[in-house]
């Protein structure tokens, strides 16, 4: 998670807008819209999304391995915890 405020500011403009993607969306489904300009908007949404989840996950990897770790189990432990953030991310 983004800690320092113009991170923090910066990340919750970015869903602030991805909020506004899903409403014009849920508009355009409501009024019937074609399927070219939905799918687009839902691509633009797909597309929307996984720049915030780079630019939190690049956050994380910052403040986690930012630092080096203070045993071999704390660094094990960060490693497999990132292996497990990003398999969820790929999936």
């Amino acid at each position: 998670m983004p800690h320092s405020p113009e991170e923090k500011k910066k990340v919750l403009a970015r869903v602030k807008r991805i909020r506004g993607q899903c409403d014009a969306l849920e508009r355009a489904l409501e009024a019937g819209a074609d399927c070219n300009p939905v799918l687009q908007q839902i691509a633009a949404i797909r597309g929307a999304v996984n720049g915030l989840m780079s630019e939190v996950m690049e956050a994380h990897l910052r403040e986690e391995f930012g630092q080096p770790a203070r045993s071999d189990a704390q660094r094990a432990t960060r490693v497999a915890e990132m292996s497990s953030l990003i398999r969820s991310y790929l999936k």
